[in-house]
């Protein structure tokens, strides 16, 4: 029996999911992987960053990333989508206005607290749009597939 999920399974995934990996590559080629707030639009991901999050330079210095979602907290609930590609700065306005409703949309009163330090805040108000890219690599699993 297969765990794979089909493309549109693993899409779903990857549309229900709160939080996404990123992961991007240093200078020298060492991976740095952070926690993303996210939307799939058109299967792609987008997120938003700080203006002078490393990630941004890291991106410009070598686009190959890939991307992670998973649920579950017992082995046989384990689901995952790990998605390979590239990550892009957008420059697009409008997509920019898009991405950022459907993200405030999806985290409506999760973000960045009105009580949070003024320094906070002002990292946050200036934020750049990152779209992944997957190349079609998709590696899936579902643990609730096996039979066990």
């Amino acid at each position: 029996m297969s765990i794979r999920l089909s493309e549109d399974e693993a899409w779903a995934v990857v549309e229900a999911a709160r939080t996404g990996m990123l992961t991007t590559l240093r200078a020298d080629g060492r991976p740095v992987t952070l926690p993303v707030w996210f939307v799939a639009l058109e299967r792609a991901v987008y997120c938003q960053t700080p203006t002078r999050a490393k990630k941004l330079a890291r991106i410009r210095q070598d686009p190959r990333a890939s991307f992670l979602v998973e649920r579950g907290d017992r082995w046989t609930e384990l689901v995952g989508v790990h998605l390979e590609g590239s990550a892009e700065i957008v420059d697009d306005d409008e997509v920019c206005r898009q991405v950022r409703r459907a993200l405030d949309e999806k985290y409506e009163g999760l973000g960045v607290p009105r009580s949070a330090p003024s320094e906070t805040k002002a990292r946050y108000a200036q934020s750049a749009v990152i779209r992944f890219v997957p190349d079609g690599k998709i590696l899936t699993w579902d643990n609730a597939r096996l039979d066990v």
